[in-house]
């Protein structure tokens, strides 16, 4: 009797669980996939979304596409109208000058707390990413180097050891991922932010809070300038 209230007991703690575990997979996956379709122009700004076809492309039903949705609608990618759907958003002129001025004074901040607080194995972390970025640079991977571009400028951000700064940096970011990305479709665009990113390191080697602050500030206003001379779709 003792075991079979046992195993009840245990079943009862381990089944709810398993397919909770198996939905937040499906569903981080395909918030996932549709992010980086947004972000890599495959869905450009202003794009109407049709659920059948997403649906059908994904394989799946259109109880995760919608939970999904509502997740990059939080995150400022994606605009959802009871009466027209949801659509890719497209920021105006004014939106993205102001959130790149923004996020070069973030970025700016971050760096100076990094290198009063970053240890020698984050650095060293983000040194090989720095490499297996320009790799990508020279296969011509787009996707493969702005994936360890990102991820190292949030190390950058963790390493501030500044909660409030991480949480707002990755809330702006998430507005202008696709942005950036567009921003190196330009051959002398794409060198001139390697050659930003071999600087970083030398700052963040160094140490150098002041030095790796002008740089971000300075990287992020020449994106913003990119995008903005960019031809309107």
């Amino acid at each position: 009797m003792q075991n079979q209230e046992t195993d009840t007991a245990i079943t009862q703690a381990v089944s709810p669980n398993v397919p909770k575990l198996e939905r937040q997979h499906l569903h981080d996956t395909v918030v996932e996939h549709l992010r980086n379709l947004v972000v890599e122009g495959v869905l450009p700004p202003g794009t109407k979304l049709n659920e059948r076809e997403l649906c059908e492309t994904m394989g799946i039903s259109r109880t995760p596409l919608r939970e999904a949705l509502k997740v990059l609608a939080v995150e400022g990618l994606i605009e959802i109208s009871p009466n027209r759907g949801a659509s890719v958003y497209k920021m105006t002129e004014t939106e993205i000058w102001e959130t790149f001025e923004l996020m070069s004074g973030l970025e700016a901040l971050a760096g100076e707390l990094a290198c009063e607080r970053i240890t020698a194995v984050e650095v060293a972390e983000i040194k090989a990413l720095h490499y297996a970025m320009l790799a990508c640079k020279a296969q011509g991977d787009l996707p493969g180097y702005y994936s360890r571009n990102q991820i190292i400028h949030n190390k950058i951000s963790e390493a501030s050891r500044n909660s409030v700064l991480q949480h707002t940096y990755l809330s702006m970011n998430r507005r202008l991922q696709a942005l950036r990305f567009k921003s190196n479709f330009k051959h002398d665009k794409w060198e001139s932010a390697a050659h930003d990113h071999d600087e970083m390191i030398k700052a963040l080697e160094a140490r150098d809070g002041k030095r790796l602050a002008a740089i971000l500030r300075q990287h992020l206003l020449d994106k913003r300038d990119a995008v903005m001379d960019m031809p309107t779709p």
